[in-house]
């Protein structure tokens, strides 16, 4: 895993070296500093070197997408086909646990994914989860560039999880969707996204391991609706543990009802 760090200025760049001194106007003396600038060249194109050689990198390990990117089995049955689209939009509503489910599968799998605009993404909990930091990229905090960063994305990554920071025109959507498709990729919203193939929302939860006035919260039981776009698709929803009691997200296995056991009985004649 690594951390996108902003570009930094020429100035941050510049390597001061040792002072030297040179005459004012009137004849005093002041101090000035001489720049190694081959110096600076020198460490500027091994960094720019190293980026290429990082994004040629993740390039060359690109998951085949010919169907589709595979997602986990909790959230499955919630999408058309059983997976994530290759070139498809998804929305997730206020749950960074089940945006973090949609990448799951992929990464195990050896796809790049990147997460843009979510400081709230766990390492410690999207490991935990199967996630592979070795391919994830982090941008905790784009600014006002996070579309940009977005859409840089999409070029190296096949799972890109981003929180919208602002509006987003069709124009900005349409360009991003084709980007998509090119690259072979899929694109998860964090809240609302105009135009999304799917969308996901928890729209009714309850947590359990709480007894009369004691225990601690041990499990979350949510219902899952996904709906399509412009209702293309039929609402389908799905019971899930989000979390269960050990962190993972898994179906709600059905109760098993209990049959009776019938045992012979001596009866008097």
């Amino acid at each position: 895993m690594f951390e996108y760090e902003g570009m930094q200025s020429a100035a941050a760049l510049a390597s001061p070296g040792a002072p030297a001194e040179s005459p004012r106007a009137g004849g005093a003396v002041r101090p000035v500093r001489r720049v190694d600038h081959l110096g600076d060249a020198r460490a500027a194109l091994e960094r720019i070197t190293s980026l290429r050689s990082r994004v040629a990198e993740m390039e060359s390990t690109r998951v085949d997408t010919v169907v589709g990117l595979p997602t986990a089995p909790a959230v499955a049955p919630l999408l058309p086909g059983g997976a994530i689209r290759v070139g498809g939009t998804y929305a997730v509503q206020d749950s960074v646990l089940l945006a973090m489910t949609m990448l799951q599968a992929a990464s195990a799998e050896g796809a790049w994914c990147a997460v843009v605009g979510v400081p709230s993404f766990g390492v410690e909990a999207a490991a935990a989860a199967g996630i592979d930091l070795e391919r994830l990229v982090l941008v905790p905090d784009p600014g006002d560039q996070w579309l940009t960063v977005t859409a840089a994305l999409v070029d190296v990554a096949q799972i890109v999880l981003t929180r919208p920071l602002g509006r987003v025109v069709p124009g900005d959507v349409s360009r991003l969707s084709a980007r998509l498709r090119q690259r072979g990729g899929a694109l998860v919203a964090l809240g609302s996204w105009p135009g999304a193939d799917v969308s996901l929302q928890v729209t009714a939860s309850e947590w359990g391991g709480i007894g009369h006035g004691h225990g601690y919260l041990a499990e979350r039981r949510a219902t899952v609706t996904a709906t399509g776009r412009a209702g293309a698709v039929r609402p389908v929803s799905a019971e899930l543990l989000l979390p269960a009691a050990d962190g993972a997200v898994r179906p709600v296995e059905p109760a098993t009802a209990s049959r009776p056991v019938f045992r012979p009985v001596a009866v008097a004649s």
